[in-house]
């Protein structure tokens, strides 16, 4: 079983092609600029989003909270007051769940991304269901993660994994671990592996204004993937304050101006690899 956020049943973002997104709750690190930070921690059934819930959406029951999805009208006021950076509406559901969705759908789709959160903290449900993708569809599949995850874990993953979508905060530690909390040494050791290995497909990196984005840090980022290899795409995507929490939530959009100018510099250096 796994804690699923969310599940989209077709994006065109979330990797090549029309794919299946689901989004797994729990994350290992607490970016300063998260726009999804009810995706961070696991229910503590405090039952204050009961309480806030004008709908009758949320109960209790046995002790947890429980959620009518007929009833809820998606006001999102269950996040607004929940204080531990979750959320009553995620589920859980079995690899054979998550399986059974994508088979109905496989002749809509190319295939299946696992995001977050952070995915990998649930990889052997990962494991699971992309063995059965595997065993049963020609869909591909991906995931999409911060690189955050001990080396053993994702050498495990590979074996069933067709491509990695990779979230480099920053490439300079210091920078990392005032947006994040942590360093980045483990994630660029996993980050060059999963190069080296030929399944990158893309690494996109947000721009915070005073955290990653002089132009000398994004043209070192532009470099360091210019230099991983021919294959892998970069993404720039500028700070949007949408569903931002904390330090940040009043932080303007960032510049538009400035974000073209640090996109035309990255373009200089990754010519057609840099995605629009």
């Amino acid at each position: 079983m796994a804690y699923i956020n969310k599940i989209i049943l077709n994006t065109f973002i979330d990797g090549p092609g029309s794919r299946m997104a689901v989004f797994m709750q729990g994350c290992n690190l607490r970016c300063l600029y998260c726009h999804n930070p009810e995706t961070w921690n696991l229910c503590t059934n405090c039952g204050e989003c009961v309480k806030a819930c004008k709908k009758g959406a949320l109960y209790f029951k046995d002790g947890r909270v429980k959620y009518n999805k007929d009833l809820c009208v998606k006001c999102d006021v269950c996040i607004k007051v929940c204080h531990n950076n979750s959320t009553p509406k995620y589920t859980d559901m079995s690899a054979q769940d998550i399986f059974k969705t994508a088979y109905d759908n496989r002749d809509f789709l190319d295939g299946i991304t696992l995001s977050g959160g952070e995915c990998t903290l649930q990889y052997e449900f990962i494991l699971e269901l992309f063995k059965l993708i595997k065993e049963n569809t020609k869909l591909t599949t991906f995931i999409d993660t911060n690189g955050y995850m001990e080396f053993d874990v994702l050498k495990k993953l590979i074996d069933v994994t067709d491509g990695f979508m990779f979230d480099l905060k920053a490439l300079n530690r210091e920078n990392h671990i005032k947006l994040t909390g942590y360093d980045n040494e483990k994630i660029i050791k996993n980050l060059e592996y999963v190069s080296k290995m030929g399944l990158l497909y893309e690494v996109r990196t947000v721009l915070v204004e005073g955290y990653n984005d002089s132009v000398e840090e994004i043209e070192k980022i532009s470099k360091y993937i210019f230099n991983l290899n021919d294959y892998t795409k970069f993404k720039l995507i500028p700070f949007r304050p949408l569903g931002v929490k904390g330090k940040l939530s009043n932080m303007k959009q960032f510049d538009e101006e400035k974000f073209e100018y640090l996109y035309d510099n990255s373009k200089r250096i990754l010519q057609s690899r840099l995605k629009e």
